[in-house]
C-alpha cells in the first residue's frame, strides 16, 4: 500500500496541532510554513478532519485550528481512514468479486496477514506516540 499525498499531509498537519496542543489554535499559514505544505492544499485536508470533529477551528484575528482531543487520544488510524480512499493491501481483501481465485490463492493469506498487522499497528498508535517515536510506547507493539 502506498500512502497518498493527501494522507500524508493529513498526518503532518494533525502532527503539527499536536505540538501545539493545549497553547491555542494555529493558523493555517504557521500550519503551512511548519511543515511545507500549501494552504490550499491544507484547506481541501482539513474539512473531513472538521466534520469527524478531530479538529476544531476558532474564527478571528487570533483564531486557527486546534485538536479537539488530546494527541493521545487520536490514532493515525482515525486520520487515515478519513483521508485515504485504500487502505488494504490489495483490492481481494475488501472485495471477493474483484478475482476469480480468491478461494485458492496461496498468497491472499499472508496479504490478510500484513494487513491486520497495518491496521493494529496504525490503531495503536496515537499522534502523541508519534511525536515521542522510539519511545516503549511504540516498540512495544
Amino acid at each position: 500500500m502506498k500512502l497518498s499525498t493527501r494522507g500524508r499531509y493529513g498526518t503532518r498537519l494533525m502532527l503539527e496541532l499536536s505540538k501545539h496542543y493545549g497553547k491555542g489554535p494555529l493558523s493555517m499559514t504557521e500550519i503551512s510554513k511548519h511543515q511545507e505544505i500549501p494552504i490550499k492544499y491544507l484547506e481541501q485536508i482539513i474539512i473531513p478532519l472538521k466534520k469527524a470533529k478531530l479538529v476544531t477551528s476558532v474564527r478571528g484575528p487570533k483564531g486557527g485550528h486546534m485538536l479537539s482531543r488530546p494527541p493521545d487520544q487520536i490514532s493515525l488510524w482515525e486520520i487515515l481512514l478519513l483521508l485515504e480512499s485504500k487502505m488494504a493491501l490489495v483490492d481481494c481483501l475488501t472485495d471477493e468479486s474483484v478475482c476469480p481465485n480468491v478461494s485458492t490463492c496461496p498468497i491472499r493469506p499472508v496479504w490478510g496477514e500484513a494487513h491486520t498487522a497495518m491496521v493494529k499497528l496504525f490503531k495503536n498508535t496515537t499522534l502523541s506516540d508519534v511525536l515521542a517515536y522510539g519511545k516503549p510506547a511504540l516498540t512495544g507493539l
